[in-house]
C-alpha cells in the first residue's frame, strides 16, 4: 500500500491538506464517478435530482432540524438512507463509517446508479462519509481521499470528524499491513 504521510502540525495534522477554498462552492459536485456531494437545497429539489439522474440519496443529517428527508419525500424513484449525524466535534460519526460506505458501495455497484450524499451545507458530515467510503472501498489514505474530493469540491470536516477519520486511516492501514 502506498500511503502519503500526513503533514505534521497542530490538531489532527491535516491542517495543510484542508485550507482554503477548493475549485467549487456549488450546491452539488461530482467528486467520484457517479458520486455527488451536495447540500440540503440540492436534496430538496426532486426535479433537479431527476435531471441529474440521481437514484440514491444518503442524508448525513437525517432527522436534524434542517434536514428532514425521508423515504416518503422521494417516493419509489430514489432509494433513501438516513444517517442521524450532528456537525459537532464531539459527535461520534465513526459509528456510521462502515454502514454508510456499504450503502454507497452498493448504490454505485448498481448499473446506471448515481448517488447524492448530502447534509445541510455539504462540507462536513457528508464529506466525512464520502472520505470514509473512499478509504474503506478504494483503499485511499485519508490524505489522498481529501485531495481527491478537493479536486472537485471544497470540504471542511470539523476537527472531531477529522480525528475520527485519522483513526479510521490508521485502523485500515494496520488491517491491510501497510
Amino acid at each position: 500500500c502506498a500511503h502519503a504521510s500526513l503533514p505534521k502540525s497542530r490538531g489532527t495534522g491535516l491542517d495543510e491538506t484542508l485550507p482554503g477554498a477548493g475549485p467549487s462552492c456549488n450546491h452539488v459536485d461530482e467528486v467520484w464517478p457517479n458520486l455527488f456531494l451536495g447540500d440540503q437545497a440540492t436534496a430538496a429539489n426532486r426535479y433537479g435530482l431527476w435531471k441529474m439522474g440521481i437514484t440514491h440519496v444518503l442524508n448525513a443529517a437525517h432527522g436534524t432540524m434542517f434536514c428532514q428527508g425521508c423515504h416518503d419525500f422521494y417516493g419509489t424513484t430514489i432509494d433513501y438512507h438516513g444517517v442521524p449525524a450532528y456537525d459537532l466535534p464531539d459527535f461520534n460519526i465513526s459509528q456510521f463509517f462502515f454502514s454508510a460506505a456499504e450503502y454507497i458501495h452498493k448504490a454505485l455497484s448498481t448499473p446506471g446508479a448515481k448517488i447524492l450524499i448530502h447534509c445541510v451545507v455539504g462540507i462536513s458530515r457528508s464529506a466525512s462519509l464520502v472520505l470514509a467510503y473512499l478509504m474503506i472501498h478504494h483503499h485511499l489514505s485519508l490524505v489522498k481521499a481529501i485531495q481527491t474530493v478537493k479536486e472537485h469540491r471544497w470540504i471542511s470536516p470539523n476537527r472531531g470528524f477529522l480525528k475520527q477519520l485519522r483513526n479510521l486511516d490508521l485502523q485500515l492501514q494496520q488491517e491491510r499491513g501497510c
